[in-house]
């Protein structure tokens, strides 16, 4: 097939030298990435797809080689202030002017909405197990802790008050960790108007009282117009998301100057748990700290999931349901050195 040929095609294509550049691109490509072939001539196609991705950075040069046969990836392309996903192949090329094909295509709405509607189903089966279970936890933990009150007033003001005192302590931390995973079930929204920059100067103000070593900007749209919904929910969610963030950067020493975005946008064309919005807000909490482990991308919304060895995996769970019952989803990209979570919140009347 003529190179000139692959101008008839409707997907991305572009062709590649054994270093991962741009050797010549289709005329969908440059529709695509928003450059002129000759701009995309000598690009590493690593800077047009986001060098952010670690899985394509690690596994690109052996894809090229022919180690994978055909590398199939997807991906979020940053396309004129908008996440565009788009699926990836590259096809390693043999006895050719060029190492390797790279097609690009971008992903049908409809598969984004399965995989947000699936996260959805997986979350709701999880939070009801799991509050099944913490309904079966509390009455006796309410019985272990009854036992140890009467026994710390048999034993008077002797030291062995010590050990019932841990008993009470731990029985009431564990009570309210129950008492969180039970709490958002069944209960309605309180809904009113207000601004979302409300929300987002509540959690700065308690990130600088919390975090006084970190770096917490403002980044405002100040077009954003008003949202109907439950203050405190929303409030409590961004809160999760951005305290998490924040503890995730104390506990990285690595980062010498851990800074932490709050960002307020419009966007447009939003794909959210079940359908497209033409209009939404994106809430962003942006940090500079070592990113999500790649092995709990597809399962950082879960509940009791966590890659802190001091967090208890609820409170990105908990944002992400909250969120969800204002028709809206958390979503998130991540790498070393830059992780985004973004609420997204619909403009139509939810």
């Amino acid at each position: 097939m003529d190179v000139a040929s692959y101008d008839l095609l409707s997907t991305a294509v572009l062709f590649l030298d054994g270093d991962g550049r741009v050797t010549h691109a289709n005329t969908a490509a440059e529709e695509l990435f928003g450059a002129s072939r000759r701009q995309l001539a000598g690009m590493q196609v690593l800077s047009l797809l986001g060098a952010g991705d670690q899985g394509l950075r690690e596994r690109l040069p052996d894809a090229i080689s022919g180690k994978f046969g055909i590398l199939r990836h997807d991906l979020m392309l940053e396309r004129w202030g908008r996440q565009q996903a788009i699926s990836v192949a590259v096809v390693p090329l043999h006895q050719q002017p060029w190492a390797a094909l790279l097609e690009a295509r971008a992903i049908e709405h409809h598969i984004l909405l399965d995989r947000h509607q699936q996260l959805s189903n997986e979350l709701t089966a999880q939070r009801e197990s799991l509050r099944n279970l913490a309904h079966e936890i509390k009455n006796p933990l309410g019985g272990i802790r009854g036992a140890a009150q009467l026994l710390e007033g048999e034993l008077g003001d002797g030291p062995l008050r010590e050990y019932t005192q841990v008993i009470i302590a731990e029985a009431d931390r564990l009570a309210g960790l129950v008492d969180r995973l039970i709490s958002p079930q069944g209960s309605s929204l309180q809904k009113s108007r207000f601004n979302i920059h409300e929300v987002c100067e509540r959690v700065h103000t308690l990130l600088a009282a919390e975090f006084p070593d970190i770096q917490c900007v403002r980044d405002y749209d100040a077009s954003m117009p008003d949202v109907v919904g439950d203050f405190a929910r929303l409030l409590q969610a961004l809160l999760n998301i951005a305290r998490n963030a924040a503890q995730v950067l104390t506990e990285s020493p690595e980062v010498a100057s851990p800074s932490l975005t709050l960002r307020t946008r419009i966007g447009r064309q939003l794909l959210l748990r079940d359908h497209q919005v033409r209009l939404g807000l994106v809430i962003s909490v942006i940090d500079n700290g070592p990113g999500v482990p790649q092995a709990l991308h597809d399962k950082i919304f879960h509940p009791l999931v966590t890659g802190r060895a001091s967090g208890t995996g609820l409170g990105l769970s908990l944002a992400q349901e909250f969120v969800q019952q204002h028709g809206g989803i958390v979503e998130f990209d991540s790498h070393p050195g830059h992780t985004e979570f973004r609420m997204i919140l619909p403009l139509e009347q939810y």
